[in-house]
């Protein structure tokens, strides 16, 4: 197993990331581990992308809800997703611009008793109606505490009104730099110059990881207590409590799609991180508070602490951080065997074998017939 390039404390938290792994065990069925319902979308591509990325590392049932229009094409990629082509969108509505959202909304919000993870964003598009619907959703599965993952279009809801998921601490938002700048635009928080380049080696990228970091737990903490993966050279995380940087080198390409792979891995985690807390099986650990931990030193303690149980704040950031890193991987593999002609496809043939190098099956799994 190639792990060389993986530095000793990230080896420290994917044996922590491998803790909320379900073991594959004769007495789960399907729909134990679901992952998540690769959510509203108008476009083809993201969507496949994501929803693939989250069946390639392991989720029982990955659901595409899609326009209607959206709906064969998106079937045609793959016979394996679940397609669901009941996302209204200006087209199938009478008036787009009077409508009933919530009403529209419905056959959406009756699928999440279903889910355990939603992710919005991928292809979505900015449709009025759509856009509408979809508020509707986050509002429903934020009532609910359902956990949703927010990209691409998604993101840019949050722009327009934070208040959809600020201080909803079961939400993790993906933005590039671009997406990062709008946000912390609408929430008024200044962002730092980069870091002049330096003649010594490594100082200017430490510098602005530092400078990245601080900005994400602003905003992280603006937000109240989401967790935000900032894409970037390095992808920075943060709660707004404690801040991890994934050191795990990435491909010297950045082809689109890449962000999908991240979106539809953090989904799956996301699932197996709700069966870790509902104790669907033994994870070998001793009892721990599990309400969410209070300062960035509880965290590191959980994080760094063998056989201690996790608190939900803490699987939240590993998740992140997990999902960050095998993406990063996928990346670096799909360079290594494809050079400049890399493209998002290429990524998805990586999940799986990513997964195994960095965090591996967990004890008890029954990998061998």
């Amino acid at each position: 197993m190639e792990t060389h390039h993986i530095s000793t404390s990230s080896k420290t938290l994917f044996n922590k990331v491998r803790k909320i792994v379900p073991p594959l065990l004769e007495r789960f069925h399907k729909g134990t581990s679901i992952a998540g319902n690769m959510d509203v979308l108008h476009y083809t591509g993201a969507p496949y992308f994501s929803s693939m990325a989250s069946a390639k590392l392991g989720c029982d049932m990955s659901h595409v809800i899609c326009e209607r229009s959206a709906s064969p094409v998106i079937k045609s990629y793959s016979p394996n997703l679940m397609v669901h082509p009941i996302l209204p969108s200006s087209d199938s509505v009478k008036n787009p611009d009077s409508i009933d959202a919530p009403a529209l909304a419905g056959p959406i919000i009756a699928m999440l008793s279903r889910l355990h993870a939603l992710v919005i964003g991928p292809g979505l598009g900015r449709d009025s109606v759509t856009l509408k619907v979809v508020n509707e959703v986050m509002k429903e599965a934020r009532s609910r505490s359902i956990p949703f993952i927010l990209d691409a279009d998604g993101l840019l809801l949050v722009a327009e009104d934070p208040n959809l998921v600020k201080g909803y601490k079961e939400c993790i938002l993906t933005p590039n730099v671009n997406e990062f700048g709008r946000l912390a635009k609408a929430l008024g928080i200044d962002l730092p110059s980069p870091a002049p380049a330096q003649p010594t080696s490594g100082s200017s990228t430490d510098d602005n990881d530092n400078r990245q970091t601080e900005a994400c737990r602003k905003l992280a903490l603006a937000l109240g207590g989401v967790t935000i993966i900032q894409k970037g050279a390095h992808d920075v995380i943060s709660n707004g409590v404690a801040s991890i940087i994934s050191d795990i080198p990435g491909g010297l390409k950045r082809s689109g799609g890449q962000g999908d792979t991240l979106t539809g891995s953090l989904g799956t985690l996301l699932a197996w991180r709700a069966a870790y807390h509902n104790g669907l099986w033994d994870s070998g650990e001793n009892d721990a508070p599990t309400t969410e931990a209070q300062s960035q030193q509880e965290v590191r303690a959980e994080l760094e602490t063998e056989n201690r149980r996790m608190s939900p704040a803490t699987t939240l950031l590993l998740v992140a951080w997990g999902g960050s890193a095998i993406t990063r991987e996928c990346s670096r593999r799909a360079f290594k065997a494809k050079g400049r002609s890399m493209q998002a496809s290429d990524l998805t043939e990586e999940v799986h074998g990513s997964f195994l190098t960095l965090v591996g099956e967990p004890d008890g799994s029954k990998v061998h017939l």
